[in-house]
């Protein structure tokens, strides 16, 4: 997602639910170093989350939404990069946290659905192993198990005939499907929080319709 030069302070955000608390942000700044300044993308956001809860947060293209998922997972990387303030998430403050630790964080408490599966999924990689990438590396699972696990998952999304499409490429499927297998991704280690990152943007108004549909019906089963 593209950031304006000129990005609105903050996005507006729309919260319900009350305690207890999962998330945290207090006053969050995030700014790109290009060779033709300072940008900053996101300035003083402060937001709160209870957990089994959704919060939308508004803006308009540009304005800093996706910069500011990604800068509370640590997904901006980069020397040109600097964030600051804080994102309390069940109690510790992701942005202080050494990186190692976060990666172990990554995929299992905390999880993001991308914008475009498309660059999300590994083209080279057949879906079932990318659904279960992360139960193999943090939970140590054996290539049986991951399989019965990612097929699992891929019928949870309601992906149609699953068991023969969990040893296709993502080229192979069409971009329900493909956002589909990247929710599935996403659940597997059954993370606390996740962030959707306007999963739907590039799909038809019934794929949305569907998708809207399994997130929250994810999130009813799951708390």
């Amino acid at each position: 997602m593209a950031v304006s030069e000129e990005p609105t302070d903050t996005s507006t955000l729309l919260e319900t639910g009350q305690e207890p608390e999962i998330l945290r942000v207090e006053d969050l700044h995030t700014s790109f170093f290009l060779p033709i300044g300072e940008l900053q993308a996101v300035r003083g956001v402060s937001f709160s989350l209870q957990r089994g809860r959704s919060l939308g947060i508004v803006g308009e293209s540009g304005s800093g939404k996706t910069v500011l998922a990604r800068s509370i997972m640590r997904l901006n990387l980069g020397s040109n990069v600097e964030t600051s303030g804080s994102a309390f998430f069940d109690g510790r403050d992701l942005l202080a946290l050494p990186l190692r630790e976060m990666r172990r964080l990554w995929g299992t408490e905390i999880a993001m659905i991308f914008q475009d599966p498309m660059t999300s999924l590994n083209p080279m990689v057949k879906i079932g192993r990318q659904v279960t990438e992360h139960l193999r590396q943090h939970e140590g699972v054996n290539r049986r198990e991951a399989r019965r696990t990612a097929l699992d998952l891929l019928n949870e999304v309601r992906i149609p005939e699953a068991e023969s499409r969990i040893d296709r490429f993502p080229h192979e499927l069409s971009g329900g499907m493909r956002q589909r297998v990247s929710i599935a991704s996403a659940l597997a280690c059954e993370p606390s929080l996740l962030f959707a990152d306007e999963p739907t943007t590039a799909l038809d108004v019934t794929v949305q319709h569907q998708i809207l549909n399994l997130l929250s019906r994810e999130q009813r089963q799951r708390h």
